[in-house]
């Protein structure tokens, strides 16, 4: 798994997930974090943004850092993966102190390709000392749902604005030479949050890859509404004219939706 060819690509890519050809860009991003370059990725929801960096993680040896905002999407993906029996862990506040410990034997021993954890995470003393082990080789620090950097990362987790020193850190313990790559993935990435992104994450010529957003399958239309009287009226004729249907209704507080 070490040759990095078209072929070998496709052929570890319809192995593990059973698809004949990628999506654009996704064959492109996996090179470049192959090639550990930087990269800023904004593809939409359901585009196949995680595939983008665990293929890559799986063709190399060493480990990949995904960084991600919560706990639900991590689980869900590394629950995927080890139901395919790939070398992937999970690190959050919640794991039982065994498994944490097995975990953290399996960095030192170099057998995880791929480690999920939130920023707090990574940065907690005992995973930070076996990360920064020199034998330990990291290729690859992947920010999952990178928009919330911008959104979260003054007060609510301030550990998300730290994320740019991390790399430099890395490399400091590591041999000469190392190289680690630096992708963040969003769905929502406007260019004054791309500029954010990349100043604050430290991206060194990142490769943009910049998708259209919108989906066809998607109505957006919006609706004036001078009162809560009339928004509460537009609402009720809106479900009205929904009948037996599901769906989301945002509201702008906690006390808001219980009153609805």
């Amino acid at each position: 798994m070490s040759s990095h060819n078209t072929e070998s690509i496709q052929t570890i890519f319809q192995k593990i997930w059973g698809y004949d050809s990628f999506r654009f860009p996704q064959q492109e991003i996996i090179e470049t974090i192959l090639a550990a370059k930087d990269a800023l990725i904004v593809m939409p929801t359901g585009f196949g943004k995680s595939i983008c960096f665990q293929l890559p993680a799986l063709l190399k040896t060493g480990l990949t850092l995904v960084i991600s905002p919560l706990v639900a999407l991590m689980e869900n993906q590394v629950e995927e993966l080890l139901a395919k029996k790939l070398p992937v862990a999970l690190i959050h506040n919640e794991i039982p102190r065994q498994q944490r410990k097995k975990t953290l034997n399996a960095i030192a021993d170099q057998t995880l390709r791929l480690l999920y954890l939130s920023p707090e995470t990574l940065l907690s003393p005992p995973l930070w000392s076996k990360l920064t082990l020199p034998h330990v080789k990291i290729n690859a620090l992947i920010l999952d749902e990178a928009h919330c950097l911008t959104q979260w990362g003054d007060n609510f987790r301030p550990a998300y604005r730290r994320l740019g020193a991390v790399r430099p850190a890395l490399l400091q313990s590591k041999p000469a030479g190392s190289q680690i790559a630096i992708a963040a993935f969003t769905a929502t990435a406007n260019p004054a949050t791309r500029e954010t992104l990349t100043r604050i994450l430290q991206l060194e010529k990142p490769q943009l890859f910049l998708i259209n957003p919108y989906r066809q399958n998607l109505d957006l239309s919006t609706k004036i509404c001078i009162s809560p009287g009339c928004r509460r009226h537009q609402l009720l004729n809106f479900l009205t004219s929904q009948p037996r249907q599901s769906g989301l209704i945002y509201t702008r507080s906690r006390r808001h939706s219980e009153n609805l």
